[in-house]
């Protein structure tokens, strides 16, 4: 294969279109890769909502201000033919899981505003990188025939998983709390009915269940997927996964790298009018090094207010300091109203910090004074902890986060679980019960943190799995070179 330095003629003709997923967890990590593409002299489009660029925008343009040729273009969200109510153009916007079934809606009438605006770029696009959770993206691209690169927001890990329960089935002949290995991986890895994600583990609302099955059947064509991980943490599920499904798989990651600067990382995912980052940096700055929980359930956090306090309770019995991001919760009015009178925020006052909205977790993680991270277990949060060099401790809610869990406690070893067992799909949190309790959080957390040999192996593996995770997107590192063998495979197919 040419290098793209005797391909470098096309280089500047290359158009790489990105069509993120309005949610966080997604529009992130592709901006990142996004940002990153742009620095190999590629021309780069980003198209999403008005309301979501807002949380890229300025990064953005000091990437222009750098050379790149980095573009953002914008259409409607349809809110009111989905039912969804103005201002609100991502997931962990809306104002009651009740409204999350509309959202498929919505991406469902995509297909006309973003095929013109594709039709409209010039020039016309080499590539699309969308998110695989944009069906009607896989219409565009073959009318235009133009590659298309599925994102999927996890790692090949999950991939593999999933990819050999749909061949065995071997989950369907299981009760739901019944244990059973999964066929076909590397590591010995058991788990639960009850822990699978959706589409092997269905929730009681059909439309959700009936979208899942639809993104699954527009997969099938796509040119390959571009995965937000790097070779050194899961190598044999990279190879194992791109020899059983026959996919062109890029390992890139971890994306959020790009993010170097302090700027860049107290930025990233900011809206307007939020929280002030700096008083959080004064206050980890009079912490020692690696002393302080960092705590935070994701952007989509539906753990119940009954969980919560549990979460609070185990925090408080560490007796270490800790910084608590309580943001998007389940029934937040009642967590908050906890919090005021039962006593907590007094009881801890000074050496707990709770961040009520959005957090710079980016920034916060790289502080040197965080010694733990206890993660809900979505893939972002997950590499950011490996970036970190903190060990992890692991309480998954939804989705594919009791597959990421496993690649934490078994696969790479640099954290501990919660002990959760049951998948809490979103709009079902009722059906759900306090699954860990306050002594699970305190006995967990001094697994990382507390003195001992055990502990010491835990941090020491953190710490060498987070300089391969920085050396993997420099020059010359694996995720390095595989967005270079992305970039030469576009020429290829496109001359």
């Amino acid at each position: 294969m040419d290098s793209i330095e005797s391909n470098s003629k096309h280089l500047c003709e290359l158009h790489f279109v990105f069509i993120p997923l309005m949610a966080p967890g997604h529009l992130l990590p592709m901006v990142d890769m996004a940002k990153l593409l742009g620095r190999r002299n590629v021309k780069v489009t980003i198209v999403t909502t008005p309301l979501n660029s807002i949380q890229f925008q300025d990064t953005i343009d000091r990437e222009v201000q750098n050379g790149s040729q980095i573009q953002i273009q914008l259409f409607q969200f349809p809110n009111v033919e989905a039912g969804i109510p103005k201002g609100c153009e991502s997931v962990d916007t809306l104002p009651s899981v009740d409204l999350i079934p509309n959202f498929p809606i919505a991406l469902s009438m995509l297909h006309k505003p973003l095929e013109e605006l594709c039709e409209k770029l010039s020039p016309l696009p080499s590539c699309i990188i969308c998110d695989k959770h944009i069906p009607c993206v896989a219409e565009i691209a073959n009318k235009f025939k133009i590659p298309r690169i599925l994102f999927d927001g996890t790692n090949c890990f999950h991939l593999l998983c999933n990819h050999n329960l749909l061949i065995s089935k071997v989950h369907e002949g299981v009760s739901r709390e019944e244990k059973f290995i999964v066929p076909g991986l590397p590591h010995r890895i058991e788990l639960q009915k009850s822990q699978l994600p959706g589409l092997l583990n269905p929730g009681a609302n059909q439309k959700s269940n009936a979208f899942r099955e639809k993104v699954r059947a527009c997969e099938q064509n796509a040119y390959g997927i571009v995965v937000n991980s790097f070779e050194e943490l899961e190598g044999e599920y990279v190879k194992e996964y791109q020899r059983v499904s026959g996919r062109k798989v890029w390992c890139v990651g971890p994306v959020s790298l790009s993010n170097k600067g302090i700027l860049d990382k107290a930025q990233r995912g900011k809206r307007k009018n939020t929280n002030d980052e700096s008083q959080y940096m004064k206050w980890l700055d009079s912490w020692p090094t690696r002393s302080v929980i960092y705590v935070c359930f994701g952007s989509l956090n539906n753990a119940t207010p009954e969980q919560l306090i549990e979460i609070g309770l185990g925090l408080e019995a560490t007796k270490r300091p800790f910084i608590w991001v309580i943001r998007g919760a389940y029934r937040r009015d009642e967590i908050e109203k906890w919090l005021i009178e039962d006593g907590f925020e007094e009881r801890v006052k000074g050496r707990g910090i709770l961040i009520k909205g959005w957090a710079p977790q980016v920034l916060i993680l790289s502080h040197r004074a965080i010694g733990a991270f206890l993660t809900h277990c979505g893939w972002n949060s997950t590499l950011e902890g490996i970036c970190a060099g903190v060990p992890l401790v692991t309480y998954p809610l939804f989705g594919e986060q009791f597959y990421n869990e496993k690649v934490v406690v078994q696969v790479v070893e640099n954290g501990v679980s919660l002990g959760a067992e049951s998948v809490v799909h979103l709009g079902e949190e009722e059906k759900s019960c306090v699954q860990v309790k306050r002594e699970n959080v305190r006995d967990a957390i001094e697994k990382v943190m507390g003195e001992g040999e055990e502990q010491e192996k835990i941090r020491e593996r953190a710490r060498k799995l987070a300089h391969m995770a920085k050396k993997a997107p420099e020059e010359g590192g694996s995720s390095y070179i595989n967005m270079s063998r992305l970039i030469e495979d576009i020429i290829h197919v496109t001359w």
